[in-house]
């Protein structure tokens, strides 16, 4: 059955669906020996797709894995800075995944990682709008910085729903530990929101994604998603 090239890349676990896209885009992907463009469309059990050359993977089993990423990795497969990636600390896990979404640098906390492209494409598309919830310290708080978290912004010209923001314990002086849980995926939102709340971010740890929570897994360490968290991500359970 035919399809679109992009999408039996991402389903074989090559890349996401829009990295794929940039790949053919680049040139680094041919059907039958002829460079593929965005649109094409081919059937994996007929034709003979090649990324740089290479025969397209055959389909294999697929992994979810939940990694508690440590602060200082970052969430691209390649840094041109040389710095340490989280993919490296999933890499013994047999088979080549890639980050569902990303987690900055000076962050923390729970991050997926997959080889089935459908499934994290359904998890980062807006559409989906899965739930994340984050513990955050911060410094420069205050009831009315509270209140003004619980606000809609507007972030790279998109307004974002309100936060739901509570305190995790209460504060002492003018630092807190906040519990953020936000429905959409901006770069660095939570960050920003604070920021925009006159708050200064001292650690942020994502504790929750969807019906999965990070819970006592420690520091660079992860484990397969079940069966029923798999399922309960796919179906959108918050």
């Amino acid at each position: 059955m035919n399809e679109r090239i992009q999408k039996i890349l991402s389903a074989r676990g090559v890349a996401s669906r829009r990295k794929a896209e940039e790949m053919m885009a680049q040139g680094r992907v041919s059907c039958n020996g002829r460079v593929c463009a965005l649109g094409d469309t081919a059937d994996p059990a007929v034709d003979e797709i090649r990324i740089d050359g290479n025969l397209l993977p055959e389909s294999g089993k697929q992994v979810y894995i939940l990694l508690h990423k440590p602060r200082g990795y970052v969430t691209t497969l390649s840094d041109e800075k040389g710095r340490p990636n989280a993919a490296q600390l999933v890499a013994d896990c047999g088979v080549r995944v890639y980050p569902v979404g990303r987690l900055d640098m000076d962050s923390e906390g729970l991050l997926l990682f997959t080889n089935d492209g459908d499934f994290a494409n359904a998890l980062m598309h807006p559409k989906h709008e899965v739930n994340k919830t984050y513990r955050v310290a911060v410094k420069g708080y205050s009831p009315e910085a509270l209140e003004r978290m619980k606000r809609p912004v507007t972030l790279d010209g998109y307004t974002v729903r309100p936060p739901q923001v509570s305190l995790a314990q209460p504060p002492r002086g003018d630092r807190a530990q906040l519990l953020v849980t936000i429905h959409e995926g901006r770069n660095r939102q939570v960050r920003r929101m604070c920021a925009m709340a006159s708050m200064e971010v001292l650690r942020l740890v994502r504790i929750a994604e969807g019906c999965v929570e990070l819970g006592s897994l420690p520091a660079g360490k992860w484990r397969y998603l079940t069966a029923a968290e798999v399922e309960r991500l796919r179906s959108g359970e918050k």
